[in-house]
């Protein structure tokens, strides 16, 4: 499920970001309050940057609409728990860029000469990755996946046809460059620096805690068995792509500069691999899309939405 509702979001055109675009901005307007759903307003401001970001993917829709679901699923996710951090949502634009072949710079440019704006670009970032989160948790819950047991996922697969399941399972390390909020602006890039040059030092989890002892607010701590499936989504490809020993890049977080260090890793087929598997698995496709329409669909209908 998250692999597919991240390509779906995700969904703009290389070529209309790698082209030089000529349409030029819109001219700046008092944004007025359009709709107000659930106490929640959504502007005049708001539709027009949505509706030029369906023009930026050739993509037919409402842009009002687009606005009203999104502030649904928005607060859907919000009254489950689920919180996006800016880290999060920065990260995912950076891999964005990058994935385009594009500088971040050229990405801010095509979004503002677009019309689009990098902040609602970056607001519909973060509500894709809140909803993945939500529409997953109401598969699991639809399906039994909360309370199944490991070896009710075993005997669920094996009834279906398939054979017992492996997973990776990974021994990891995180080390964490402390940066305190009050001191983020001043000390970030030096404390990223910091993190850069212990990170290419690593070759191991044994040693370091030895590369740490001189380091000032440097945390380690063993994460001990991670499987495949519980990586979180913002390091899991990295840490699927680094060999045993080394470790991922550096990453900006909500609690300063870290990195995973790969301290060992093995393919286990065994009744935890199984549950993880089966329940990470959720619908793709047809069946995902039919599940987000289903819960929009009963978000609209308890909701209060009221156009100005």
């Amino acid at each position: 499920m998250r692999k597919y509702l991240f390509s779906a979001g995700f969904a703009l055109l290389v070529a209309a970001t790698s082209a030089s675009i000529t349409m030029m901005t819109p001219p700046a307007f008092a944004s007025q309050i359009k709709y107000v759903v659930n106490n929640v307003p959504i502007t005049t401001g708001d539709i027009q940057h949505r509706a030029a970001f369906l023009r930026l993917q050739r993509k037919k829709g409402d842009a009002a609409d687009e606005m009203i679901e999104q502030t649904l699923r928005v607060a859907e996710a919000k009254r489950l728990g689920i919180r996006i951090s800016d880290a999060q949502v920065d990260a995912a634009y950076q891999r964005f860029a990058t994935t385009n072949k594009m500088q971040l710079k050229q990405l801010d440019g095509v979004m503002a000469q677009s019309g689009v704006g990098k902040e609602h670009f970056k607001e519909f970032i973060r509500s894709q990755m809140a909803w993945n989160q939500a529409l997953t948790a109401r598969h699991r819950s639809e399906s039994g996946g909360g309370a199944m047991s490991e070896q009710d996922a075993v005997r669920r697969m094996l009834d279906k046809g398939g054979a017992k399941p492996t997973a990776m399972e990974y021994m990891l390390q995180q080390v964490i460059f402390v940066v305190p909020a009050a001191e983020r602006s001043a000390t970030l890039s030096k404390r990223k620096r910091e993190a850069d040059a212990m990170r290419a030092r690593f070759n191991g989890c044994n040693t370091s805690r030895e590369f740490a002892k001189g380091l000032i607010d440097v945390t380690v701590r063993d994460l001990g068995r991670v499987l495949a499936p519980q990586l979180p989504p913002e390091w899991a490809d990295q840490i699927k792509a680094t060999k045993v020993g080394g470790a991922t890049s550096t990453r900006e977080t909500d609690r300063g500069v870290e990195f995973i260090g790969i301290c060992s890793s093995r393919e286990v087929s065994d009744d935890k691999a199984a549950q993880m598997v089966f329940q990470s698995e959720g619908a793709t496709g047809k069946d995902a899309d039919e599940l987000s329409k289903k819960y929009v669909e009963e978000l609209r209908k308890k909701a209060r939405i009221v156009e100005r």
